[in-house]
């Protein structure tokens, strides 16, 4: 483990540059230990790919102290796996501009890149960017596509995009750069509930392929006034 400041009450704990599931493994399994230590000083622990912020409250302690506070812990880095969610996906059309480009860029045709997107069980490696914008990890690197050289000023909430070999959702209506394939009528991130993100990191992720009939079926009840 390498530990570097964030500031002034925060640190970074880092297993290297892999981005892999055992690597977030390790991240998850040092974050849930970290919290069950239930040190006075700690704030918040946020996981990533293949590192963890820990945020502390500055005048309880200081960077040496946390250093040294995460390195007499012991923890074993388990396989960790959350919930499987399935996510219903209207590919193409309106709703997914940039599936043909896919295609065209991968030699493929739009079928083969909704067969190969929705084929894995991909993992949620962290939360970041927006609320409840998850980085999944696991994406076929057939499809793998870079990002538009400009960025689109809006994005519709629930669009599910791909960014090089990278593939999450917009949890909210956003500009982003990622080529939009489809997408989903599932809200990703309601302030009314708890926790107010629909997948949380660890989580297992299973894109289903619907027709635009279940997309406004899903969609009416998913964001009809309240929702709560």
């Amino acid at each position: 483990m390498n530990f570097k400041p964030l500031g002034d009450s925060a640190l970074l704990v880092s297993f290297g540059e892999v981005i892999d599931e055992g690597t977030n493994d390790r991240v998850h399994a040092l974050a849930k230990t970290i919290e069950k230590a239930n040190f006075e000083w700690l704030v918040e622990v946020v996981p990533a790919y293949s590192s963890l912020a820990v945020v502390y409250d500055a005048n309880l302690v200081d960077f040496e102290g946390v250093k040294r506070a995460i390195q007499g812990l012991e923890f074993s880095a388990e396989k960790f796996e959350g919930r499987l969610v399935e996510i219903p996906v209207l590919y193409g059309g309106e709703h997914g501009p940039d599936l043909e480009f896919v295609a065209e860029y991968n030699g493929l045709t739009p079928e083969e890149v909704i067969e190969i997107h929705s084929r894995p069980v991909y993992r949620v490696h962290f939360l970041g960017f927006l609320p409840g914008f998850a980085y999944l990890g696991g994406m076929d690197e057939r499809i793998a596509t870079p990002r538009l050289e400009k960025p689109r000023l809006k994005v519709p909430a629930g669009s599910v995009g791909i960014a090089g070999k990278q593939t999450g959702i917009y949890p909210l209506e956003s500009p982003g750069g990622w080529r939009l394939i489809g997408r989903t009528p599932l809200r990703l991130f309601n302030p009314s509930k708890e926790p107010p993100t629909l997948l949380q990191p660890g989580d297992r992720v299973k894109f289903v392929p619907i027709d635009e009939g279940e997309f406004e079926e899903l969609y009416k009840a998913e964001w009809r006034q309240g929702n709560d």
